[in-house]
């Protein structure tokens, strides 16, 4: 069965532009991204053009300068239509986030010579990007990542494997953390990397349990060549680009999370509602009311969540942490309002008949990536209590 389009979310958009970018994101979902997810992720097809109708759309660099070619909305508006997209497919509103987290380090750290070379084409020129931290050896513990960059000349050579790259193997551009100094954070450095650069390339994408169509594989760099040109940031700064990126990044996530629960909770209600028992609708009998509401609630809280810690950072305030407990709050929201739509459907939640079972399985990635949801407990207990005494 093809998904239901997304249903209008009653959202609190601060200006009329928000408000039509909003609908141009909706529109977009609901006639060229939710009537293919379920056959798409079915056969695992990754929807390059619907990020190339994106990127023409102006919709791949929203919360960036309109002078590199973003779309100066502030993140309470980025992570909204993130959340639209995602509604429609994960795949999607998780590739844009992807995206915009490999855009991060360039658009604030780097050079002004730098941005005018490559945000413009990474930003609306048609471009995916993907993010390089992980490695086979180094995921929580990113601090010990072992990929190296070795200066040779005005050049640096970078040999290592990353893990878990979202976009690995089709992606125009890799933002890539590399150690280029001693043990430790302050030993790495950030790069970027031309996805056709001699050298690199993917291992065969890793088969999983949901997101089939976006693909999810190793990245080798043998004795791959960039220019000091590409180095953002001072030496020794990657784990520092790295964080803030992830801080964002983890914004992208709560957002997408919601958007998934959100289209979980539509299908259940749409199902409870139509689905008659007894002579009478499902949604009618007071443990499904209660099981609907609950969802609803859980919803709603995260969105609300997320928004919060999207107006501090447009605030230029600290997020870190709420960025961290949206993405718990989120995540975890995500996985039980999919679980319970599998059960308000009974039987045919199950089955691949209902996307809600997709849903399910596609929720559970969101509790892991941008730091499991464990990474983001001891993040949130660092602020609230301190550093650990150990």
């Amino acid at each position: 069965m093809p998904d239901r389009a997304p249903q209008p979310v009653d959202r609190q958009l601060p200006t009329d532009e928000a408000r039509d970018l909003i609908s141009l994101v909706r529109d977009i979902a609901q006639r060229e991204i939710a009537p293919e997810a379920a056959e798409g992720e079915d056969a695992g097809h990754f929807p390059r053009e619907v990020f190339g109708l994106l990127s023409e759309s102006g919709l791949l660099g929203l919360p960036y300068d309109s002078e590199y070619g973003g779309g100066d909305q502030p993140y309470e508006v980025y992570l909204q239509a993130l959340e639209e997209l995602a509604a429609a497919r994960l795949t999607v509103g998780l590739g844009v986030s992807v995206h915009t987290l490999a855009c991060h380090a360039l658009a604030q750290y780097g050079t002004k010579e730098q941005q005018v070379e490559h945000l413009p084409a990474m930003l609306g020129g048609g471009l995916l990007g993907a993010y390089c931290l992980s490695e086979p050896s180094s995921g929580s513990d990113a601090a010990s990542l072992r990929t190296k960059a070795v200066r040779d000349g005005d050049d640096w050579v970078i040999t290592g494997t990353k893990a878990w790259i979202t976009h690995g193997g089709i992606a125009d551009f890799y933002t890539v953390m590399a150690r280029t100094g001693g043990e430790g954070a302050r030993g790495i450095t950030a790069f970027l990397v031309p996805g056709d650069a001699e050298g690199l390339h993917a291992a065969l994408p890793e088969k999983k349990m949901g997101m089939k169509g976006s693909p999810t594989a190793q990245v080798h760099f043998d004795g791959v060549r960039v220019s000091d040109e590409r180095r953002i940031g001072d030496e020794g700064q990657g784990f520092a680009i790295a964080l803030s990126a992830l801080d964002s990044g983890r914004l992208g996530i709560a957002a997408c999370a919601v958007g998934v629960a959100q289209a979980a909770l539509d299908e259940a209600v749409a199902y409870a509602t139509g689905r008659q028992q007894f002579g009478r609708p499902i949604a009618d009998f007071q443990g499904l009311r209660f099981m609907l509401a609950d969802m609803a609630t859980q919803i709603e809280a995260g969105r609300a969540l997320y928004l919060a810690a999207a107006r501090l950072r447009d605030a230029g305030r600290p997020f870190s942490k709420q960025a961290a407990m949206a993405k718990l709050l989120c995540t975890d929201a995500a996985m039980k309002v999919t679980t319970d739509a599998v059960q308000v459907l009974g039987g045919y939640g199950y089955t691949a008949d209902f996307p809600v079972e997709r849903y399910m399985r596609e929720a559970k990635v969101l509790q892991i990536v941008e730091g499991t949801n464990q990474i983001q407990r001891m993040v949130i207990a660092r602020h609230v209590a301190g550093p650990d005494s150990r």
